[in-house]
């Protein structure tokens, strides 16, 4: 059957806004393409299957790309040549949570190429369009004749004042106890991302199953779509299973396959486990020499044979892989100050994974600037994470991050964001980086125990610290299996993954890559207890090393005051085309910044050179006081007074009649241009301020 191209348009409440789901008017030459609303904010969404597999692929070459259009909020883009260019973080971020829930939908055998293309052209500012993205990248591709064991949703769910609100606006999600994107099929939860200020297990449990039952409409919406519209799906050709060459891999190699599991360290495991296969396929291809041409499928069945032996293995006798019981963490070092130039640093060891957490404290012009469809906006927190290829072993081209580091980073950003101290507190900005050294299982979550580590070692003053753990799940004839702090081949042969940050009180964010049906809340429930007693241990063994900030900043680090002037005042700080403030940093060598509401940043390892600095700054913006006494030099002579400036810029007059406690013919009796004198402020009008040097006199001769 060919593509049915009538204009159809679908709509249901989907929590507080309005789903609409259009086709068959824009983008007819795509595979399937669908025009998604949410409110205002609309998303164009295309998926195309290539017509033919590509030779040399052995895994679903699949691609999501989400890409934001400027002019969907009404902007231009900035730079020179003022149009959309590479895709920013936040653009990776939601291309992400489009692949990750529809690539476990394909045929595992499938190599035909799949795209999947989310083009936002219109954003309100108050509906998510990553989450019309998602429903859209389900419901173009049930529309395509590509083979999709879907469709899916997504939505956004948070604990807003005790209640679960399904799509919250941005700003009515801003302060809530937490924050959920969920994918999921009819039948289960797919994935979860989010994050939370410190909720409970159940919280998170109760959240995750309201964003399922929300969603389940949708998915029908999408049923009864495909049903009328979509196109008969390709053939699937999965590979046979040759039972007589499995067999005789299996009795050949089961034996060796299971020994060289059970060695110990990750490369040495390896090793075994690739001289087993190679002893395995020289001896069948020794014994039958057409077999040559059939090694990469005698290699499926030995990942086969081991997958089911560790699977088996787990949920049986309860042992996994490295020797570990099911919720034994692997042994932790933490080191401190490990770098002497820096202003934090950190080296967090679990196993065999490592993560260097190095912190830099910078002052306001540092601050990440964010343009994007939200608008032009500015961060004092940076969260970066680097996965070289030397971590793991390898030899790759160096080049900048990958979609899997940004989502790594971002994960461990927002569960270390909570600890961090208010920036009218701590007003520096914030930059962790992460330097991945050693990998064996999860380090984005040992880049949580290196940053939180970090920032105690800097004194950086954190509400509390944090840390983070990688769990797993085995589901297998019925048992289970929860499996705290995963390596990396559990991971692999595991059907489910899900991260957990958080402090002793409470998760602060959350990860999950689903890829079984059924997940029942009794196993989510078990699952993230087990991870609250993980974490808790982790807490525990970094407290080791140190249980709360250090009392005193890094020598190398600036240290940053503040002062509040009168808007109106900035002025008197920054000068003539910047003379003044210029003046002061090259007297001071203060870093100063100045905002429209008149707070004055002033920045420096040197607190002597800020302490100047802050004077300087408070001379000049200070206002005159009634009834106070000033020392003052005499700028001008008048007939009828002389002009005292009595604070830097700032002038009073001192008629003639207040020069003395006698009456002066002539001012220049008394004083003259230049002199220095004790006045009072008599008299504040209108910005005039009269002064006094009769009363200035009096009050000396009194005792004031």
């Amino acid at each position: 059957m060919g593509k049915l191209w009538n204009e159809t348009i679908i709509k249901a409440q989907f929590g507080d806004a309005e789903l609409t789901i259009e086709t068959g008017r824009m983008a007819k030459q795509a595979g399937g393409s669908v025009l998604v609303s949410l409110g205002e904010t609309v998303v164009l969404v295309t998926s195309t299957g290539a017509k033919s597999a590509r030779q040399g692929f052995d895994f679903l070459p699949l691609t999501c790309e989400y890409r934001e259009k400027a002019y969907a909020a009404g902007k231009i883009p900035g730079g020179y040549f003022k149009r959309e260019g590479r895709p920013g973080p936040w653009e990776v971020l939601n291309a992400r949570m489009m692949d990750r829930p529809m690539r476990p939908l394909f045929p595992k055998s499938w190599r035909k190429e799949i795209q999947i293309i989310a083009t936002i052209v219109s954003f309100d500012k108050e509906n998510d369009p990553a989450i019309c993205a998602m429903v859209g990248a389900s419901a173009a591709t049930a529309l395509t004749d590509i083979p999709f064991a879907g469709p899916i949703a997504g939505c956004r769910v948070a604990l807003i004042d005790g209640e679960y609100r399904i799509n919250p606006s941005f700003e009515a999600a801003a302060d809530a106890k937490l924050n959920l994107i969920v994918a999921a099929t009819a039948d289960a939860v797919t994935m979860v991302e989010g994050e939370g200020q410190e909720a409970s297990e159940d919280e998170m449990i109760d959240a995750i199953i309201a964003a399922h039952e929300a969603m389940k409409p949708i998915i029908e919406l999408q049923k009864d779509l495909a049903r009328k519209l979509g196109q008969a799906k390709q053939t699937v050709v999965e590979k046979q299973v040759d039972v007589d060459l499995f067999t005789r891999v299996i009795d050949l190699g089961l034996d060796d396959i299971a020994d060289a599991l059970a060695v110990q360290g990750k490369f040495a495991r390896k090793d075994a486990l690739s001289a087993a296969k190679k002893k395995i396929v020289d001896a069948l291809v020794s014994q039958d020499e057409s077999l040559e041409e059939r090694v990469g499928e005698i290699k499926d069945y030995v990942g086969q044979i081991q997958r089911d032996i560790v699977r088996t293995q787990t949920v049986e006798e309860g042992i996994r892989v490295d020797g570990r019981k099911l919720d034994e963490i692997r042994k932790i070092t933490c080191e401190l100050n490990v770098l002497p130039r820096t202003h934090g640093s950190a080296l967090f060891t679990r196993g065999e994974t490592q993560a260097l957490g190095v912190l830099t404290l910078g002052t306001r012009r540092d601050e990440q600037r964010i343009d994007n469809l939200h608008g032009d906006t500015f961060s004092p927190y940076m969260l970066h994470y680097n996965f070289p290829p030397f971590c793991v072993g390898e030899t790759k081209f160096l080049r900048g991050p990958s979609r899997r580091e940004i989502g790594h980073g971002e994960l461990a950003k927002r569960g270390v964001a909570p600890i961090l101290p208010s920036h009218d507190d701590f007003p520096y900005t914030v930059r962790l980086v992460s330097e991945v050294l050693e990998s064996n299982g999860s380090s984005s979550m040992a880049t949580v125990c290196a940053s939180s580590l970090a920032l105690m070692s800097a004194g950086v003053p954190v509400k509390k610290d944090v840390a983070g753990i990688a769990m797993g799940l085995i589901q297998e004839d019925g048992k289970v299996a929860v499996l705290s702090d995963i390596l990396g081949d559990e991971d692999h042969l595991g059907d489910m993954d899900f991260k957990v940050v958080g402090t002793e009180d409470g998760i602060t964010a959350l990860q999950m890559d689903i890829k079984i049906k059924g997940l029942s809340r009794a196993i989510m429930r078990k699952a993230l207890a087990q991870a609250k007693r993980g974490r808790v241990h982790i807490l525990e063994e970094m407290r080791k090393a140190i249980e709360a900030p250090a009392e005193e900043m890094s020598d190398h680090a600036p240290r940053i005051i503040t002062v509040s002037v009168k808007p109106d005042r900035i002025r008197d700080i920054i000068g003539p085309g910047g003379k003044t403030i210029r003046g002061i940093t090259e007297q001071t060598g203060c870093q100063i910044d100045v905002d429209d509401t008149g707070t004055v940043t002033i920045a420096s390892p040197d607190a002597e050179a800020s302490a100047r600095a802050k004077t300087i700054i408070e001379q000049l913006t200070e206002e005159p006081e009634i009834g106070r006494v000033y020392f003052g030099t005499v700028r001008k002579v008048v007939d009828f007074g002389a002009f005292v400036e009595i604070l830097p810029g700032t002038d009073g007059l001192v008629h003639i009649s207040e020069l003395a406690d006698h009456r002066v013919e002539k001012v220049e009796d008394v004083l003259n241009e230049g002199d220095e004198v004790y006045v009072k402020v008599i008299g504040l009008d209108r910005g005039k301020i009269r002064l006094s040097r009769r009363a200035a006199i009096a009050d000396a001769a009194e005792g004031k």
